[in-house]
This record gives structure tokens, sequence and C-alpha cells, in this order.
């Protein structure tokens, strides 16, 4: 999730497509809430891993 909002980052930012760009972001931090979820040991959507 976390490699996908940054290839989103980039797209957007080198076409100056704003809603790319904004997806990205918003790809980055679910990817971050759900890495540092995972490691706490809760479960992500039923989920005990999230891989």
């Amino acid at each position: 999730m976390i490699t996908l909002g940054v290839v989103l980052l980039i797209v957007g930012y080198l076409t100056g497509v704003q809603i790319i760009w904004m997806l990205g972001i918003v790809a980055v931090v679910l990817g971050a809430v759900f890495a540092i979820a995972g490691s706490a040991g809760h479960a992500i959507g039923g989920r005990r891993h999230w891989f």
C-alpha cells in the first residue's frame, strides 16, 4: 500500500494531475496506519497478518 502510494505520488507530480497526487497521499497514510497497527499485533479487517 505504501509502495502504491509512492508510485501514485510520483506519477501525479510528473503529470500534474492533482487527484492522482491526493490518492497517493491517502494510500501512503493508510499503508502506514496498517503497518503500525499490524506490527502492534492488532487484527486489521479480521486478519491477523496483512500481506
